[in-house]
């Protein structure tokens, strides 16, 4: 059974989602305010995955999950924004959030992605595959230059480390290593790999791409293997 937080200053609203989501089999936790979120997070560590309002008294959701990632708790989190803001949406991935959910938002579709998220979760944080378990598939690992991507398992391997990677970096890598060697215009990412309009704010995918070049660039500022395209976008090159 796993054990869901939800994190809504909204009593009716938080109430409503706990009583659905237990009839679903979900155990619900509720905490009022980020402080308490991050409070229970920290305390027991037995959530499997945080459902999480932006606009919150305190400390807003995008400083929690900020928050949650800065302390290494990689627990997926579907953000609720504001009917689905664009500028909301982007910053809750910048922050490190897996997937998000306008409101009002249906409860059907909230059940499919939380479950789509634990889904994933589960199969990225397996401790050892079941010995009649299915070879890991060859497209959920990438290597290049010493460099490993493992897109299952959300890490990548460089220099001797391991670096754990949110889903949306994990996507979003794996949307330029799919189209290695190709310019990738910025309202493609922003349609492809996040499902919001062209006209979009990009700063986002910028700040996103700064990140990546920090795990895999020998000198993010100048990069080889994610090169900018300027005034277009990005080019992936694994061999330069």
């Amino acid at each position: 059974m796993s054990a869901i937080l939800i994190v809504e200053d909204e009593k009716h609203l938080a109430d409503g989602l706990r009583f659905n989501l237990e009839a679903e089999g979900f155990r619900v936790t509720i905490a009022p305010d980020g402080e308490k979120a991050l409070q229970l997070v920290g305390k027991n560590g037995g959530f499997h995955a945080v459902v999480l309002d932006v606009m919150l008294p305190g400390i807003d959701g995008f400083e929690v999950v900020a928050a949650l990632r800065k302390r290494g708790h990689l627990l997926p989190v579907l953000m609720l924004t504001a009917r689905g803001r664009p500028e909301d949406v982007l910053k809750g991935f910048e922050s490190g959030a897996d997937d998000y959910l306008p409101k009002p938002f249906d409860l059907a579709i909230l059940l499919a992605r939380l479950q789509a998220l634990l889904r994933r979760h589960e199969w990225a944080h397996r401790a050892a595959p079941a010995p009649d378990a299915k070879p890991r598939r060859k497209e959920d690992v990438f290597r290049f230059d010493g460099r490993k991507i493992d897109f299952a398992a959300l890490e990548l391997e460089t220099g001797g480390q391991t670096i754990p990677l949110t889903q949306m970096e994990a996507e979003l890598l794996r949307y330029l290593v799919q189209h290695a060697g190709q310019v990738v215009p910025r309202k493609d990412i922003l349609q492809d790999v996040w499902n919001l309009a062209e006209d979009t704010d990009t700063r986002a995918i910028d700040n996103f791409i700064v990140r990546l070049r920090k795990y895999i660039e020998p000198e993010p500022a100048r990069p080889r293997f994610l090169q900018t395209v300027r005034g277009v976008g990005y080019r992936f090159v694994p061999k330069p």
